[in-house]
């Protein structure tokens, strides 16, 4: 019930929940409530998992030096049925950047960042208090808290991918990463591009906020036509700066809906414990509370927009002068890190990039 079984690749504790375990287990709750309150939150550490669109040609390199990491892409290629690993270190860039091959890419590569993050300070895995994963990444962090088996999970992102890149096939959509101000109204130039769609011929068009990055900052996504009269009213809207971003459809839309079925189907046969650490959600910006919503939750957020705004503030906020806990990106790409930053300067202030695509002796914290 771990990222690694006890013996493969490294020696014990041997795996990532085992190194969480020991920091909770044998503990009745409220000698657990005691001991997380005795740890200086300047001493904790919190993980965040990046999502699809952080993939690139490469990604990979940095963690081959990890026995435990390089197992890992093992597995991951009994489950896939091709050689995620070498996709990842020599692309090309255009099949990885496919849907059905980034999400399992991102996922695989983040938990063996993972890997190497433990072998290199395994404090941080044992004082690490919460979690947050952006769409993919909620898979890795969830199975990184103990709550999802590796194999299960990974098979589930391949169901998820598979089902999503198929949706996007149906609807010609996409993203649209916007920039803002202060007045900018997202509500009213998402109504307006609605609108203007109808009067192409559009039928029952979407185009709504999909993601929540940081303050002013947002993606809408939906119908191409939308997202290109968005595009060409920016400066009526108040937008400083949009971009299309390269993915296949309206994630985190209604235009997903046909992707909920598959992957219902088969989280209904994963086993979902309680998570050992506070895992956030995406749909609603919370830690789950009962392991049943996990599944109804990860469903859900297909066609939710992922709150990642409102999770910074759930996780990082505090009272005065209490310290920040180290944050950790595993994976590729920094943008968790840039949107934290956007979210919250001295939080931002404890944060590190565990690099997967270059093989550095990382620093000490």
């Amino acid at each position: 019930h771990s990222v690694l079984r006890p013996g493969e690749g490294r020696p014990p504790p041997g795996s990532l929940s085992d190194l969480l375990q020991s920091s909770v287990a044998g503990q009745d709750t409220g000698a657990e409530a005691a001991a997380a309150r005795r740890r200086r939150p300047g001493a904790t550490s919190v993980l965040l998992f990046p999502g699809q669109g952080s993939q690139r040609v490469g990604m990979g390199r940095g963690l081959l030096r990890s026995l435990s990491a390089r197992g890992l892409f093992a597995r991951a290629r009994e489950v896939l049925g091709y050689d995620l690993l070498s996709l990842c270190l020599q692309g090309p860039q255009t099949e990885l950047d496919r849907t059905v091959h980034c999400q399992p890419a991102v996922f695989v590569s983040s938990l063996a960042a993972v890997e190497k993050l433990s072998h290199q300070w395994p404090d941080v895995i044992e004082n690490c208090v919460a979690a947050a994963g952006f769409s993919v990444g909620e898979f890795a962090a969830l199975v990184f808290a103990g709550a999802l088996d590796f194999e299960e999970a990974l098979y589930a992102v391949k169901v998820r991918a598979e089902a999503m890149q198929q949706a996007s096939e149906a609807v010609p959509s996409g993203m649209l990463s916007i920039i803002g101000q202060p007045k900018s109204d997202f509500k009213v130039a998402c109504i307006e591009a609605r609108e203007h769609c109808r009067s192409l011929g559009v039928e029952d068009p979407v185009c709504e906020v999909a993601n929540y990055l940081f303050p002013d900052s947002r993606v809408i996504a939906g119908h191409l036509q939308a997202l290109k009269f968005l595009e060409e009213n920016s400066r009526k809207y108040y937008f400083a700066r949009t971009k299309m971003l390269p993915v296949s459809g309206a994630f985190h839309t209604r235009l997903m809906e046909s992707a909920i079925e598959p992957l219902a189907k088969v989280l209904k046969s994963v086993e979902i414990r309680k998570p050992l650490i506070n895992v956030y959600s995406n749909v609603d910006g919370k830690k789950y509370i009962h392991s049943k919503c996990i599944k109804h939750l990860l469903v859900k957020q297909l066609v939710s927009p992922v709150k990642w705004e409102q999770t910074m503030h759930e996780i990082y906020e505090r009272t005065k002068r209490t310290e920040f806990p180290f944050t950790y990106e595993v994976g590729p790409g920094k943008q968790l890190g840039t949107m934290l930053r956007n979210c919250n300067l001295k939080a931002w202030r404890a944060y590190k990039h565990i690099e997967v695509s270059e093989d550095e002796e990382v620093e000490e914290a």
